[in-house]
């Protein structure tokens, strides 16, 4: 088997059916296994599951329902995902966005093509009328996209990689259960592992957001627990596992980047407690990262020197113009 498809699924009802029917219209015909995990979800989106699998008979061998019997979260279904891959290749997929006809094929061919242990393609953020291409970077070296995850020009999503199986199971790498918020961190530390890696740059997959807003919600206290886990996770593996002298500046970078959302978030007074909260001591690396944009470290500046009244005229800017009215 060259490529174990993992696809966790809870209450998406409104999206499972063009999902699957995307993933079951792939042009990868051979070789592949999809492997759906229902996470005790309470509402029809299984039987609809079944419905759509049921129309394309060529593809029933090769689909598998895994079952949990109570609701354990998105990074446990992962790994219920994991333990049953066969595959060479490991791909995430969400159950709520598209994928284009050709994601797994490109993905699986460049793969194989450059023998990567990692291989990343270029994406689109899906909201309600739009869809806004993502470009991404291309690295020359895994320590290259490494620091570019960590440092924010890359994102560290799940659902734009394939990974080698062996970086899972050569140094028991799995998702933290219980700990959702930001649990796709994992591709940093995959990545870390990975001798040689690759970007396709195509648009292949297609991100749903749902709630324009909601990029700016405030966490809940177990929300950011959880976050709080995974990023001391992922800081606590890195310093334990590569302990050379380039990776704390670029692990202050991956500190900014965590708590940067909080400088977009309602209500205001919240967010600005919680940034002046989190991780003080990664301020004073805001000028060095040229990893982003000019834009996203003079707002982090503006924070950090308690010019507040301009980082709120931003984020209402953002908020009631770009994705109120421009990302619709």
């Amino acid at each position: 088997m060259e490529l174990s498809v993992i696809i966790p699924v809870y209450k998406v009802e409104a999206y499972i059916e063009p999902f699957a029917r995307s993933m079951m219209e792939q042009t990868l015909t051979d070789g592949v296994e999809f492997l759906f995990v229902d996470d005790a979800s309470p509402d029809s989106t299984i039987s609809i599951l079944r419905q759509v699998i049921e129309r394309y008979p060529q593809r029933k061998a090769q689909v598998q329902i895994l079952t949990h019997a109570e609701n354990l979260g998105l990074p446990a279904a992962r790994n219920t995902g994991l333990a049953a891959a066969t595959g060479t290749y490991i791909y995430h997929a969400d159950s709520d966005d598209l994928a284009e006809p050709n994601l797994l094929e490109g993905m699986l061919s460049e793969a194989l093509r450059t023998d990567a242990d990692v291989v990343w393609c270029d994406w689109s953020l899906m909201m309600h009328h739009s869809r806004r291409p993502m470009p991404q970077p291309t690295y020359a070296t895994p320590t290259d996209a490494m620091k570019g995850m960590l440092a924010g020009q890359m994102r560290y999503n799940v659902w734009n990689k394939l990974v080698r199986h062996t970086l899972y199971t050569d140094h028991s790498i799995s998702f933290p259960s219980g700990f959702s918020m930001g649990e796709d961190m994992t591709m940093i530390l995959l990545t870390a592992h990975a001798r040689k890696v690759s970007h396709l740059p195509q648009v292949l997959y297609h991100y749903r957001k749902t709630n324009a807003g909601a990029m700016t919600q405030a966490y809940s206290d177990d929300h950011l627990r959880q976050l709080r886990h995974n990023i001391d996770r992922v800081c606590s593996y890195l310093r334990l596992n590569f302990p050379d002298n380039g990776m704390e500046q670029v692990m202050a970078f991956f500190k900014l980047e965590a708590k940067f959302p909080f400088l977009l978030m309602s209500p205001f007074s919240r967010g600005r407690r919680l940034w002046q909260e989190w991780f003080p001591e990664a301020n004073g690396f805001i000028p060095a990262n040229t990893y982003i944009s000019s834009r996203s470290r003079r707002l982090q500046q503006w924070a950090a020197s308690g010019r507040w009244h301009l980082v709120n005229a931003y984020r209402i800017l953002l908020t009631k113009i770009i994705y109120g009215i421009l990302y619709r």
